[in-house]
């Protein structure tokens, strides 16, 4: 009886201590700290990181199996002349920190500015867990710009807290910090592809065309961690979207698509556009796939941009999916937002700066959804045409703006990406997304509609989130009905007729672009299945947030620094 309850008592408590490891495990994923990776092939040099490119900061965690001094830093080449770094530890009379930078196969030399800002030192347990935040910009000479570019990292340490001589305790790791995109090595990793089968591209200059097919069936849930495009013509494929069809479409076909049957099908769950390469999935979640999603239909939606009309193209593009069974914290997903992509509104002619807006209200989630969270939005990706030249997400709570999203000052048609947001940002229930694009027409005489074409325009946003809903679009469109009756036309063809005669120029411009802004627009969430809320709102001002100006380190100086030679 004894032996029976010592390993009951065994069981319960081994039970216990896993739950508390995972427990342990999962408080360490910091949302601010998206990133990390490993310095050293020892693991002994451990780096977390994130960033802030609206407010220019970027935020490090070191943590380095030493009770001495660590440093860390930035090297035009790998080595110490040239380098911009910073050194700290908890010594004997206390923590010390200081921003510092190398001349010469020497101890680096204190930076007269400093602009590493320390957020917290610890030492425990043989570790030492530095917290800091800098500009990503160069602050001053001595500061080495983060630029998205790979750049080389070196780090070094010491046995005691006297700053002298690594010996081999150093090291030299390039990784791209504004860019990363980690490699993923699961025992249990595979792919499948879902491409187009030698399809004839027609002659045309725009051509969507849709593949409704199944995704290869698993008997238990699957994470899809990694997403890497396979383009067999560059110059002629614009983009290509997947998406999930509901439980209604039982059948495979392709075909032409624009609108129709196949318009069901609205759930996005990967996207690539014009010079984006793969993407990976932050280490807490994944895309689901198998198990009770198994029986699901998807849509493979590819446009193909053929400006010549060359004929006799053959594609077979599509998008390669790496998945494990080694399941991740949460299921992501993806929410289309933006401005309805619907012919209800114009881009005028001669525009050296003409601005649109798309509204998602998240209040009205709930009348979609029953049990509806928040969103923790960690990836983007901006669209727009080839008129577009700006793109940003603003985010709204209580009617004040708190953040942008994601920005892009410089879109470029042929590069877009699924772009890190740098940290997971949370979107409460409630909030407003605010898409806003900008566009330059100055060489076009008519008028630009919004549509599908690429000559036509778009301003959407794909927000990547976690814990992923049955949710597929939250977006806006001017009332066109109000937009008639502001415009002083009777009807559609005379309000047609009003935009196309119009004399545009710098002021009637203007004019236009704030009666879309003003107008009440009509704000449309649609879930999964095709249910749809629809309302109306106002669009609200979108005020920059200032940049975070250069940290100072002042109160650093202060700080007791051991000495060394």
């Amino acid at each position: 009886m004894f032996v029976r309850f010592w390993k009951a008592k065994m069981v319960t408590l081994s039970l216990v201590l896993i739950l508390l490891s995972v427990q342990w495990s999962l408080a360490q994923k910091d949302p601010l700290l998206p990133f990390s990776e490993y310095l050293d092939p020892n693991h002994k040099v451990h780096l977390k990181w994130g960033f802030d490119k609206v407010k220019g900061t970027i935020l490090f965690e070191l943590t380095v199996s030493t009770s001495g001094w660590v440093g860390f830093g930035f090297s035009p080449n790998g080595g110490m002349i040239g380098a911009d770094m910073v050194i700290g530890g908890v010594g004997p009379q206390g923590s010390y920190f200081t921003d510092r930078h190398a001349v010469a196969f020497s101890k680096p030399l204190v930076d007269e500015q400093q602009n590493y800002k320390r957020l917290s030192l610890t030492e425990s347990n043989g570790k030492t867990v530095m917290k800091f935040q800098r500009s990503i910009s160069s602050c001053d000479k001595n500061d080495l710009p983060i630029t998205d570019l790979p750049m080389k990292l070196i780090y070094a340490y010491g046995l005691t807290d006297e700053i002298k001589y690594h010996s081999n305790r150093r090291g030299t790791k390039e990784l791209n910090l504004l860019k990363y995109m980690p490699q993923v090595k699961s025992p249990n990793s595979k792919h499948f592809d879902m491409t187009m089968i030698n399809l004839n591209v027609p002659a045309k200059q725009t051509y969507y065309h849709c593949k409704i097919m199944k995704a290869p069936t698993f008997d238990r849930k699957k994470h899809i961690y990694r997403i890497e495009p396979l383009i067999t013509n560059i110059d002629v494929v614009h983009h290509l979207v997947l998406y999930r069809c509901p439980p209604s479409v039982t059948k495979p076909f392709e075909k032409e698509c624009y609108f129709g049957v196949d318009a069901k099908c609205i759930e996005a769950v990967a996207v690539w556009g014009m010079g984006g390469g793969a993407f990976e999935f932050p280490e807490v979640a994944g895309l689901p796939i198998g198990g009770k999603v198994e029986d699901f239909f998807y849509k493979l939606e590819v446009h193909y941009n053929n400006p010549q009309k060359t004929a006799g193209r053959v594609d077979n593009s599509g998008l390669r999916f790496f998945y494990t069974s080694e399941l991740r914290q949460h299921d992501a997903g993806v929410l289309i937002t933006g401005l309805s992509v619907l012919p209800g509104y114009a881009i005028p002619p001669k525009a050296k700066s003409f601005l649109t807006y798309g509204l998602c209200d998240t209040a009205y989630i709930p009348e979609v959804l029953k049990k509806p969270t928040d969103l923790q939005v960690f990836s983007a990706v901006l669209h727009t045409h080839l008129a577009g030249r700006k793109v940003k997400v603003g985010h709204f709570r209580g009617g004040q703006q708190i953040d942008f999203l994601a920005v892009d000052e410089n879109y470029d048609f042929n590069y877009q990406q699924v772009t890190n947001l740098g940290k997971t940002k949370t979107v409460k229930l409630g909030d407003k997304l605010l898409v806003e694009c900008t566009y330059n027409t100055e060489n076009r005489n008519k008028l630009t509609w919004g549509g599908v074409s690429t000559t036509d325009e778009m301003c959407l946003a794909f927000l990547f989130y976690y814990p992923v809903m049955k949710l597929s679009i939250c977006t806006s469109l001017p009332n066109p009905t109000t937009l008639i009756s502001k415009m002083g036309a009777k009807d559609p063809a005379a309000w047609l007729n009003m935009m196309s005669s119009k004399t545009w120029n710098d002021m009637s411009v203007n004019q236009y672009q704030q009666t879309l802004k003003r107008i009440d627009q009509l704000i449309m969430v649609m879930d999964s299945n095709n249910k749809v809320s629809n309302n109306t709102g106002l669009i609200p001002d979108l005020k920059a947030i200032p940049s975070a100006p250069c940290v100072s380190g002042r109160a650093t100086r202060s700080l007791s620094l051991p000495s060394g030679p």
